[in-house]
């Protein structure tokens, strides 16, 4: 607020003064605004004598226009003569003042969101309004052609906060999900009178030693700090009323009478909830009389029209009647299958009813369970979280237990209870990394799920395409080979321009994987290949498909341990896109038997993984692979892992060598091809049906090559019929 007093017999001349100042300033103004302009628009005064396109207020240095001009107006009443043109408070007779007029100014604190080149900032401010937690945080999302791409996030905890007539200022060190080489966050937002528009903030980033970094300057949003889509169905056979609102009035309670719904709840908190339009009635067939998780789970996929497997801010409420577990079961979050905490379901067996105990219980227990969707936990049960917080049993909070509480109990809890989260609750709800909130994100409990080398789930995906990763078997035992089957198809019905290179060997498609000690790893090949453009059109129900061996890299072996793997990989679209597969699931089985354990030493060897990403070699540098191939087949010729001995020294027999000689450099050494013992091994691999699809198709066409090498040109034509119809299946079932 400022304070303005004038003299009566001076207001015609300081209404002038006000027009000159405006006029005066005004080519500065504009200046400030184009250095400030949010997608091609200017920031101006919102007073009728000057405007500019959004109505917005302008700034000069750190003082906006009107606190300009309310100085000059302070000015002129204290009679100081160099502001007024020498004249002097005597000139004038003395008048009446007029009393203060306070000017109310706009919090500031709410979500802007704001760009700089392919980075995408979401601000949330926190140093006023309702409950100010005196907090900066914000999510980076990264845009690369038609795909957006959660990038990461930043928390500062405990900034210094510097409050003018004129401008709020917020500077502090921040916290990041990534390595940020400028890491000292500073924000400056002008503040607005209440008759004004809110201003934007101008987010600079600093190293911590005083240098300048990035600056976004980002447009004011909402007051909420986070939007999150809600959609409730009902199950045919709950007989009471879907909640609506409460009067928390109606009992005795901690806080202020008000009608509090679902979604007023959690706007006191500073999230928006907004209910869809998809929300429908659930026949209570397709679960029987009562629900098990595995059925809601169901349910979910099938009804909930925001669905997706992945992260997003959209979560699923079903009011039922009746939960397996009985009438005792008053809500649950059941998603923890995939990605988790993207539903939960509500008992009305237990809670339904009218009277005011009963929409008491109701709203709590709706609040209550999307709670946990939000990922937050019982208030006693804090410390299970990870990484683990102290836990809070006498919290107030809707994620407590009214039954459970310890000062008292349900009557104290009620009568105490203020129908709000605790203060870290709220900090969770508004500041949390993105992932440890939103539903998809971290599983139930992890603070963290996949980090940002795993490839985050998309925020959006207009490529058009659907790139998808899988194996042709759940399991392998250690050491054996883990082949990875890519495909690539349209999503929709529009054909796209497509590169078809799909083995990692070509750099255009990325691995990584998360070993069962959480390391997360980027697969590497051994060789990287340079190709060319091979653009082709991919028509729906078509696919390019391919197979890689991801075993053995430039690190060596990646599945070197027992235990599950989380694989994923990335396709690089010609329009910059990159394509994100799903998560796959590998388990490596531990030996069990003596076998099992010499086979794993036998092809986890160097030499071995090199020979088996080769597929074979004559090196000198390779025999100790090469012999312990040889080793495998005397040994164990009737495992399933000799077959890929079989398949590395099949491939080789069957091709020409050539060495450059030891002695003479200029010397080449060849080995003819030997196609009759190269049929014999890729015969055997063939029968054993071990290999995935792909690797099968291109065995069997080595194996016709070297069979009418061999000059057995019936079992040739034989071999290529079995892969005509192999592929022509594949194709079949790839239209499908």
């Amino acid at each position: 607020m400022w304070p303005v007093n004038f003299a009566c017999s001076r207001a015609r001349r300081l209404i002038v003064n006000k027009n000159r100042c405006f006029r005066g300033l005004k080519k500065e103004v504009v200046s400030i605004s184009e250095r400030c302009s949010v997608g091609g628009k200017f920031m101006s005064n919102s007073d009728p004598t000057f405007t500019e396109e959004t109505g917005e207020e302008s700034l000069v240095g750190e003082t906006s226009v009107e606190e300009t001009v309310a100085s000059e107006i302070i000015d002129e009443a204290s009679g100081d003569p160099s502001m007024s043109g020498g004249e002097t408070a005597a000139a004038t007779p003395a008048a009446l003042p007029l009393p203060i007029i306070p000017i109310l100014k706009r919090p500031v604190s709410g979500r802007y969101r704001g760009t700089l080149g392919a980075f995408q900032l979401e601000l949330r401010v926190d140093v006023d309004r309702t409950r100010p937690l005196k907090r900066v945080s914000g999510d980076f999302n990264q845009v690369s052609g038609g795909t957006t791409a959660y990038f990461g996030s930043f928390v500062v905890n405990s900034p210094v906060i510097t409050v003018t007539p004129a401008l709020v200022t917020i500077k502090g060190l921040g916290s990041f999900t990534f390595s940020a080489g400028a890491p000292v966050v500073e924000v400056k937002i002008p503040r607005r009178t209440i008759f004004q528009p809110q201003a934007p903030a101008t987010m600079q980033f600093f190293t911590t030693g005083g240098s300048p970094g990035a600056t976004y300057i980002c447009a004011f949003e909402s007051i909420h700090f986070r939007t999150v889509r809600i959609e409730t169905d009902r199950v045919s056979d709950v007989t009471t009323p879907i909640f609506t609102s409460y009067n928390t009035g109606s009992l005795p309670s901690g806080g202020p009478a008000r009608n509090l719904s679902v979604v007023g709840a959690y706007a006191e908190a500073g999230l928006q909830l907004i209910p869809t339009s998809g929300s429908n009635v659930v026949n209570i067939s397709e679960a029987g009389a009562t629900w098990s998780n595995a059925e809601l789970h169901a349910s979910m996929q099938r009804h909930f029209s925001l669905w997706r497997e992945l992260p997003q801010w959209a979560v699923w409420l079903i009011v039922a009647q009746n939960h397996d577990f009985g009438p005792g079961l008053y809500g649950i979050m059941f998603d923890q299958q995939g990605k988790q905490r993207q539903g939960c379901a509500v008992f009305h067996r237990g809670i339904g009813g009218t009277t005011a105990d009963k929409l008491r219980l109701q709203v709590y227990t709706y609040v209550h369970e999307l709670g946990h969707c939000f990922n937050l936990l019982h208030s006693w049960q804090k410390h299970f979280a990870s990484p683990p917080v102290p836990s809070r049993p006498l919290a107030l909070s809707w994620m407590n237990y009214p039954f459970n509480y310890p000062a008292g109990g349900e009557p104290n809890f009620w009568a105490n209870f203020a129908f709000q989260f605790d203060n870290e609750e709220v900090i969770h709800l508004r500041h949390a990394f993105r992932n440890n909130i939103v539903m998809g994100g971290s599983n139930f409990i992890i603070g963290s799920g996949l980090g940002k080398e795993v490839m985050p789930d998309p925020v959006r995906d207009d490529s058009g395409l659907r790139f998808t990763i899988s194996t042709h078997k759940p399991n392998f035992a250690l050491g054996e080979p883990v082949v990875l089957e890519l495909a690539l198809e349209t999503a929709d019905a529009r054909s796209r321009r497509i590169h078809p290179w799909l083995h990692p060997n070509c750099g255009l498609v990325k691995v990584v994987i998360e070993k069962p000690n959480a390391q997360v790893v980027a697969y590497e090949p051994l060789i990287d290949h340079i190709v060319g453009e091979g653009v082709r059109e991919l028509i729906p129900g078509d696919a390019a498909n391919d197979s890689a061996y991801i075993g053995f890299g430039k690190a060596g072996f990646y599945f070197d341990q027992p235990g599950r793997y989380r694989v994923r990989a990335a396709y690089a679209a010609l329009d910059g896109s990159e394509v994100l597969s799903d998560i796959l699931d590998i388990r490596v089985r531990y030996p069990v038997t003596a076998a099992e354990e010499e086979l794993a030493d036998l092809f986890m060897g160097a030499d071995q993984g090199a020979l088996l990403y080769l597929l074979g070699s004559d090196s000198e540098y390779l025999r100790n692979g090469n012999d312990a191939f040889n080793t495998v087949l005397e040994k164990y010729p009737k495992n399933d892992m000799a077959n890929y001995a079989r398949l590395a020294l099949g491939i080789n027999a069957g091709r020409t060598f050539k060495t450059i000689s030891d002695d003479n450099p200029d010397r080449i050494i060849e080995r003819k091809a030997k196609p009759d013992e190269s049929a014999v091994l890729l015969s055997a691999v063939v029968e054993s049906g071990v290999l995935d699809p792909v690797s099968t198709q291109m065995t069997l066409s080595n194996l016709a090559e070297v069979q009418k090498d061999s000059g057995d040109d019936k079992a040739s034509k034989k071999t290529l019929d079995t892969l005509a119809a192999m592929t022509g299946k594949k194709t079949k079932a790839a239209g499908k």
